[in-house]
């Protein structure tokens, strides 16, 4: 399956040079070798790790593209590398890998709406939402985002239904020095208490 994404990343003429790393061969897990986890409790146990929470955006020729994104994490001080996870069924991601680029937008205590709203699928997502161009890649800032990562991406891994984006910082900021971030727990938003 990475071999597939580098070479949809290719194709789309993505102008970042994208490589598979080696390892081992990828197949699909046969029936008998899933575990016997029902997915409504695996939810529901891994519910209780709080995240913060950000919007991955990107720039198009259709317009900006974007979703709301809660397993990001950063991964490599050197070289300068995050990773965020995204469904393999994403509408939104076919866009990004296409762009080669990816802002991540770290939101702030009071931007639950502003998540929710990238969080549905079919709208236009940027409807009413202010941004500016990231300085290197031009993928959306968000208006009021605490921080923001500005990537190209690195390498795309497969793990399950979802894919594993590797970005590579080419800039990075912040907005709010002081700015509490939106955290998510349990099914809902909450705020950082110390």
């Amino acid at each position: 399956m990475a071999a597939t994404a580098v070479r949809y990343l290719r194709s789309a003429g993505s102008p970042t040079a994208v490589e598979p790393l080696l390892g081992p061969r990828l197949r699909a897990v046969r029936e008998d070798e899933r575990l016997p986890v029902d997915p409504a409790e695996f939810r529901r146990v891994l519910g209780h790790f709080a995240s913060g929470v950000t919007v991955v955006t990107a720039p198009g020729p259709d317009g900006p593209a974007g979703f709301a994104c809660q397993s990001f994490a950063s991964l490599s001080l050197d070289p300068p590398l995050v990773a965020f996870m995204v469904a393999r069924t994403s509408t939104t991601w076919p866009r990004i890998a296409h762009a080669g680029a990816f802002c991540v937008n770290i939101l702030g205590a009071d931007q639950g709406e502003l998540c929710l709203g990238f969080a549905r699928s079919g709208a236009d997502k940027f409807a009413g939402v202010g941004y500016d161009d990231a300085p290197v890649t031009g993928s959306p800032r968000l208006a009021g985002a605490p921080a923001w990562v500005d990537c190209t991406v690195a390498t795309v891994h497969t793990g399950g239904d979802h894919l594993i984006v590797v970005g590579r910082v080419e800039a990075l900021g912040t907005r709010d020095e002081d700015g509490e971030p939106l955290l998510f727990h349990r099914g809902r938003f909450g705020r950082f208490s110390g």
